[in-house]
């Protein structure tokens, strides 16, 4: 029943968050090249922490924004802030991912140009 609950968390994120979009859309063209190029298992097992580490942060960021809106629907400064550093939170992790795709990927294209 727990994991019922969890799933439905997850699809309300993925239908009515833009962001959690745009990262699972991410999510998908990295497998996506992950499978065309065959990494290895290390670079699967550090990819998918990635994956992980974006969604899981883009949730906690929008149920985090969820419940200040609501226990909160006036603006306050004090809220902007923790709203803010929830988003920035979200900004580490990606940039992060995006460095570590990066270094995953980076050889396997120059292997295709070369």
């Amino acid at each position: 029943m727990k994991f019922k609950v969890a799933f439905q968390g997850i699809l309300y994120a993925l239908k009515h968050e833009t962001h959690m979009k745009i990262h699972a859309l991410a999510a998908m063209a990295v497998i996506a090249l992950a499978t065309y190029f065959s990494v290895s298992s290390l670079e699967w097992i550090v990819l998918l922490i990635c994956i992980g580490a974006v969604l899981s942060a883009e949730i906690f960021n929008s149920a985090l924004e969820k419940l200040c809106d609501t226990l909160h629907p006036e603006r306050a400064e004090g809220i902007k802030h923790v709203k803010d550093m929830a988003a920035g939170a979200v900004l580490v992790v990606a940039i992060l991912s995006a460095v570590i795709a990066l270094i995953v990927f980076v050889p396997y294209f120059r292997t295709l140009v070369q």
